[in-house]
């Protein structure tokens, strides 16, 4: 089960964009790596290999250091492995090889047994520094993963995985409900029960396309820019939540 908590605004957080940001950097050296080995021996680097010579580097690359864990570079590298063998497999079905990416479409960097601990409350360690975050819902069962992430907006959230070994399975009632699909109504149950259809897209494509017009009149990189793009991506944003929910 995946819960997901928005991080309160600080100034001190800019530390995870930084964190952000060299796991892009990391990423991007690695891909590099992969790319020269296979040219140079015509065979795929090994996982294990290439894990032990970026920890070396991270120790003498001082920007590196940002990214305080090395459970977060081990992601990294298992990420690029996965995609790599997916390549492999699928290639003749027009599977593209993990490429490089700009610093800032890089959105995330993910933990798994360390780097990170939950303090009780809304108080949650990312390696020295305590962070708080919007605590919608009791995180239960026991956490696997924890990864911080970015939008568009810059705002930042935490998605944390859980296992939950007991999980209660509903009981079965034994009745069995008719379901219509309309135009209009989106479901008609059996007993009469009516499920709205979600017209947030239709609502929302006009705001959508008033901000995209008023980003293309704007001379790209000026302040006036910069506020459409960010108004742009709100409204993104809105119906990317709202599809989700």
């Amino acid at each position: 089960m995946t819960n997901i908590f928005k991080l309160y605004r600080y100034e001190r957080n800019k530390y995870l964009h930084y964190s952000i940001n060299t796991s892009a950097s990391i990423y991007n050296y690695c891909i590099g790596l992969y790319k020269r080995y296979y040219r140079m021996f015509g065979k795929h680097l090994n996982q294990y290999r290439l894990t032990k010579h970026i920890a070396k580097l991270k120790k003498r690359i001082r920007y590196w250091q940002q990214l305080g864990s090395q459970a977060a570079v081990q992601d990294i590298i298992q990420r690029i492995e996965k995609a790599y063998k997916l390549f492999f497999k699928q290639h003749k079905q027009g599977t593209l090889p993990p490429s490089f990416k700009k610093c800032r479409k890089y959105k995330s960097f993910t933990l798994k047994q360390t780097g990170y601990k939950f303090l009780g409350g809304n108080k949650l360690r990312i390696g020295k520094r305590v962070n708080k975050f919007v605590l919608s819902r009791e995180i239960g069962g026991k956490v696997k993963t924890l990864t911080v992430k970015r939008n568009n907006l810059g705002e930042l959230f935490i998605l944390v995985v859980t296992h939950h070994q007991n999980e209660t399975i509903p009981k079965m009632t034994g009745k069995i409900a008719g379901w219509d699909f309309g135009l209009k109504t989106f479901l008609t149950g059996s007993d009469g029960t009516n499920i709205e259809s979600p017209l947030f897209f239709k609502q929302l494509r006009n705001k959508f396309k008033d901000a995209y017009g008023s980003l293309s009149r704007k001379n790209e990189g000026s302040n006036n820019w910069y506020k459409e793009k960010d108004h742009l991506n709100r409204v993104y944003e809105k119906i990317t939540n709202k599809r989700h929910d």
